[in-house]
């Protein structure tokens, strides 16, 4: 079937209006009217070519919030009428050991299916994303929503940003009695400090950014570090059981490291285009600290930040935009000039 989408032909070509084909219904498909689409920095960096794999036309879009129109014969969770979404995945080879385990996002079988730009096994050719009026995506990829219907837009970038953020917090059990860091202030951050704060801990945001600091407050930080403040930076020395960095450029992560208490943990969420300065291996050895990544979520765990970030009624701050505004928000986005996440109303999709 086809369905309108934006997307680009190349990575020099503004992303424009075009028509993408869907397949029909399988036995264990659910069919979905998109109605909110969130704006990744991995949209723009995909669709700009700025990694190299890119395979045009590009649509791009995982950050997918709709309303199920149609289920297969054998879906059961499942029914016309549901508000539903749909993150980073769309397929996986369900038997390795990480699929096994509920980690689709580390297969190592045939590896994830992105949401877009992976290899359709259906329809062959590459996957499309959300930036379209419709998706069929497998039962087994497809997440229940339960937040209210009005504060659905601003539930789409939990889909990326709240699991990439929610699924380390969650592994390396943080919680109540301790000192978390969250470096940057974005769109993975300021879902980091929300999160964080929810599970309990005490949160501190670093930031080059003295402006940021009302709004690292307001969402839910303790206090404020600026990391540009080498005092401030030598102050925090020791004093972290964990760190969230969530900064996607090239960074002295030794200062951090040093922030470490012994046995502390600093998480990479963020993949710059250049490689972070070699870290000082004394920083580690001397206080048993580990310097560690971590991708998105599986599909359970997925679920399982949903229905936390509804227990605790968090969503994303979030700008939300019409379809053709999707290249001035790339521009936008490019100079991190957006409180905190884009999310595209996709009624404005004719």
């Amino acid at each position: 079937m086809h369905t309108h989408a934006y997307g680009n032909h190349a990575a020099d070509r503004p992303l424009e209006a075009l028509t993408i084909e869907r397949r029909e219904v399988g036995p264990t498909d659910v069919a979905i009217d998109i109605l909110f689409c969130g704006v990744c920095h991995s949209d723009l960096h995909t669709a700009l070519g700025e990694w190299g794999r890119t395979k045009y036309p590009c649509v791009p879009g995982h950050e997918i919030v709709g309303r199920v129109t149609a289920v297969g014969g054998e879906v059961e969770q499942f029914h016309e009428g549901d508000i539903v979404g749909v993150g980073c995945m769309v397929d996986s080879c369900g038997v390795c050991p990480s699929c096994r385990e509920s980690e689709e996002q580390y297969c190592t079988g045939t590896g994830f299916v992105g949401t877009y730009n992976g290899d359709d096994r259906h329809l062959g050719g590459h996957t499309f994303g959300g930036y379209s009026k419709h998706v069929v995506v497998d039962q087994a990829f497809v997440l229940r929503i339960r937040h209210d219907e009005k504060n659905l837009a601003a539930v789409a970038p939990l889909l990326c940003a709240g699991i990439t953020t929610y699924s380390p917090l969650r592994h390396w059990k943080v919680g109540p009695g301790q000192d978390v860091g969250i470096v940057g202030l974005g769109g993975l951050g300021h879902m980091g400090v929300k999160i964080a704060a929810a599970m309990g801990a005490r949160v501190t945001v670093f930031t080059p950014s003295p402006d940021k600091r009302e709004d690292a407050l307001k969402l839910g930080a303790n206090d404020v570090i600026i990391s540009r403040d080498a005092e401030a930076m030598k102050a925090a020395e020791g004093k972290f059981d964990f760190i969230l960095n969530t900064v996607a450029a090239p960074l002295d992560l030794d200062p951090y490291l040093r922030a470490l208490k012994r046995d502390g943990t600093m998480v990479l969420v963020g993949v710059p285009a250049d490689p972070h300065k070699s870290p000082d291996v004394g920083n580690l050895i001397f206080r048993r600290r580990s310097l560690a990544g971590s991708l998105i979520g599986g599909v359970k765990e997925t679920q399982e930040m949903l229905d936390f970030c509804h227990e605790h009624g968090l969503t994303a701050d979030i700008e939300i935009i019409r379809m053709d505004e999707i290249n001035t928000a790339y521009d936008r986005m490019a100079k991190s000039d957006v409180k905190y996440r884009f999310v595209i109303d996709m009624a404005s999709l004719a």
